[in-house]
């Protein structure tokens, strides 16, 4: 039997992911998985493997995307989603993903598919190796009721965009059904809404308890997992009363709101989408979106009550992920990396507190917590290789022409410069 390949990164800055200090040291890859992690020069045997000089630079663990939305086309309206054929919108899907690897994020946590069926056949092809992109957990369009966050039909006509309507609990149970059917991982439902929809705004709560217990009760019995758009702080509370057990937003929190999340911090992952947030209040007029005077009001109190909520939540230990809900003319996907700089200029995180965050809870919430998101012998080799030290500028992420490196399974997506390995030679026998 072959041995598998060996690659050594030496002469590197280590962020291991688990929130300690960065340390200067080396790292053994095998085949997938890490094997050893040296903290002293010359630690670990380089015979047989190729050597990766680092040159002083950072490895740390592939990034999490905890609210992935590879399938939206970067548009001006929900609406447009709806007007992209399924051909076209799965070749401009795949092109998004490997957009997210190109940019360090080798898992991404679907927050909804634009189509129904749009996350699974990527992810599908992701695992079979057809296509470049990020280790992938698959989402359902979002499950909402009418007039809710995605409705966007008229009187006269239907349009499609990333929603799917449901009303009362019979209908959500069996659209929850049709998506587990149909191969999803995670069924996301739309019990609040957002402030750029009129007839559903992000302090309205829209859904009621018997569809949110008719999704949750499906996805138990299927063990699939339940994502909540949840801003209001009775979407929040009702989320958290069914199993919900991924919140997205909880912005609009209330004190029992953030008492229940705080109480419920060992099963529940809260993924605030502020990147979205912030860019929506303060950049969407660059692009030409321009929103009404109580629009823009409603957003920075939004904007406010996120960054002392989390705050609140990040003393309290719950645990708090960055995705920004990128996808969006104002908020595009590949700026991704943008959240962990607000998670420090906003919520108070120092940078390897954004960046724990981004690595060993994102492993946690792709449910291998166990093997990925952290540079740990045993652990999957999905490794970054960073000019510069992103515990001290996290903002450096954003620059994919930084990542020196990006490895997803012990395999280079992006291979160092040839100047940077060296082939050592086999042991003599």
């Amino acid at each position: 039997m072959s041995q598998p390949e060996r690659i050594l990164f030496r002469n590197i800055r280590v962020i291991d992911g688990s929130g300690t200090a960065p340390f200067m040291g080396e790292v053994l890859v095998a085949g997938r998985r890490i094997e050893a992690v040296g903290r002293q020069a010359g630690a670990l045997d380089a015979q047989g493997a190729t050597v990766v000089e680092g040159g002083g630079a950072t490895l740390m663990p592939g990034l999490v995307e905890a609210h992935a939305h590879a399938s939206f086309a970067n548009t001006s309206t929900l609406e447009a989603l709806g007007d992209i054929p399924p051909e076209e919108h799965t070749l401009l899907t795949m092109k998004h993903v490997r957009l997210l690897l190109d940019h360090g994020f080798t898992s991404i946590s679907s927050a909804a598919s634009a189509k129904p069926r749009l996350d699974v056949v990527i992810r599908n092809a992701i695992e079979a190796g057809d296509i470049p992109g990020p280790r992938m957990l698959a989402a359902s369009p979002e499950i909402t009721p009418t007039s809710g966050l995605g409705d966007v039909r008229l009187h006269h006509m239907h349009r499609d965009t990333f929603a799917v309507v449901a009303d009362g609990a019979d209908e959500f149970r069996r659209v929850a059904r049709h998506f587990v059917r149909e191969g999803v991982d995670t069924l996301k439902i739309n019990p609040s809404g957002d402030e750029f929809v009129p007839h559903a705004r992000a302090r309205h709560t829209v859904m009621n308890d018997d569809e949110v217990a008719a999704v949750c009760e499906v996805a138990r019995s299927r063990d699939k997992r339940v994502a909540a758009h949840a801003r209001s702080a009775e979407s929040v509370k009702m989320a958290l009363r069914h199993g919900v057990q991924i919140i997205f937003h909880a912005t609009l929190s209330d004190e029992e709101a953030l008492d229940q999340l705080e109480a419920a911090r060992d099963r529940v992952f809260v993924v605030p989408t502020v990147g979205v947030t912030y860019a929506t209040f303060k950049e969407a007029g660059d692009f030409g979106i321009h929103l009404p005077g109580d629009v823009l009001d409603a957003l920075e109190v939004e904007l406010e009550a996120a960054c002392a909520n989390m705050k609140a939540l990040h003393r309290r230990g719950v645990r708090i992920l960055p995705g920004g809900d990128y996808g969006f003319l104002w908020n595009p996907i590949g700026r991704n990396a943008r959240d962990l700089e607000h998670f420090v200029k906003l919520f108070g995180f120092s940078p390897l507190e954004a960046i724990t965050a981004a690595t060993r809870l994102g492993g946690e919430l792709m449910m291998q917590g166990d093997e990925l998101g952290q540079v740990k012998p045993g652990f999957l080799a999905d490794l970054l290789l960073v000019d510069g030290d992103p515990s001290r500028d996290v903002a450096i992420l954003q620059d994919r022409d930084r990542l020196l490196a990006i490895m997803q399974e012990g395999r280079f997506h992006k291979a160092p410069a040839a100047g940077r390995r060296v082939a050592q030679p086999m042991a003599a026998e």
